[in-house]
């Protein structure tokens, strides 16, 4: 049964995150040069069909003189929410704003805390990696140059995954991560979390969501299994970390960044925003704003820097 104060703790996120994104995306519309695929049921399990959904954005003209699909490298969406709010209608117009730059875009929801607790988002995250091998030809996925995108609690998780998947021994705490014809060639990690110690230290917030997402309430052996900054080994994908000033995780970044200086991993930072114009949190998800187009056009050159 899931604790009351977890329940409450959730409804109260869900509804003044819900609020903001709401009032942000209230006049946008699906792009004219985009193509999308909605609700795509990525799991075989129906009773998590809720869930377990995704969608395809790609840009219209991205095909050939036959009418076939051009094939396209992938930028996978990791949505934030504290690990209790969000899903991919959250993130659709950030999503299609990403596709006009070339990329076929793949957004999808994950069970949340605290009806779901972990490793059950990250290994929803694996079934999504798995769907674009398997759908590859369908949709036209270059496997061999995939791209995730993770914000916040999103790139919380998108750390985890992306260590499981260079780290052999770290790889052995979540067995469901299976080896596949895809190469996930870089990702950014955008206001993201990636220190969880403080919880132990008494952080009141940060303590009841890992409660909420922890199976045993989160004990020193959980934190430290989810402190996916610490597992980096030199072959942890090519890193663009950003965040801004204004961001209340700004403080989580020297964390990240030197664990990937240490490790030798090749790597982009940038902090949007200044003293005199502070941005928000997870700005760059509202593709209207000048500073959001900046930033998601140095992602996507990164990215495509990282293209073979």
């Amino acid at each position: 049964m899931i604790k009351l104060k977890y329940r409450i703790a959730a409804n109260q996120i869900r509804k003044a995150f819900g609020r903001g994104d709401k009032k942000r995306d209230s006049s946008k519309t699906t792009p004219a040069g985009i193509v999308r695929f909605d609700n795509i049921l990525y799991g075989d399990d129906k009773k998590l069909q809720k869930w377990q959904l995704l969608d395809v954005y790609r840009p219209k003209a991205a095909v050939s003189e036959d009418g076939k699909l051009k094939k396209l490298p992938v930028i996978v969406i990791v949505h934030g929410g504290a690990w209790v709010y969000g899903d991919k209608d959250v993130y659709q117009f950030y999503g299609m704003n990403l596709a006009e730059r070339g990329f076929a875009v793949v957004n999808y929801s994950y069970r949340l805390a605290p009806e779901a607790q972990f490793p059950s988002s990250l290994e929803d995250s694996e079934k999504v990696f798995q769907w674009i091998c398997d759908n590859s030809e369908k949709y036209a996925f270059d496997c061999q140059n995939v791209f995730a995108v993770g914000d916040s609690a999103g790139g919380h998780l998108l750390t985890l995954y992306a260590a499981a998947i260079t780290n052999e021994d770290y790889a052995k705490n979540f067995p469901f991560i299976k080896k596949k014809p895809l190469v996930l060639r870089g990702i950014a990690l955008n206001c993201g979390k990636y220190n969880m110690d403080e919880a132990l230290a008494g952080n009141r917030q940060t303590k009841m969501l890992l409660g909420a997402l922890m199976p045993d309430g989160g004990t020193p052996a959980e934190v430290k299994l989810i402190n996916g900054y610490q597992y980096l080994t030199k072959d942890f994908p090519p890193s663009f970390v950003m965040t801004c000033k204004g961001d209340f995780l700004l403080t989580q970044v020297p964390f990240i960044i030197s664990s990937l200086e240490k490790n030798g991993v090749r790597h982009e930072y940038r902090c949007y925003g200044t003293e005199e114009k502070p941005l928000w949190h997870v700005f760059h998800c509202d593709p209207d704003l000048p500073e959001a187009v900046i930033c998601n056009n140095e992602e996507c050159d990164f990215f495509s820097s990282l293209c073979l």
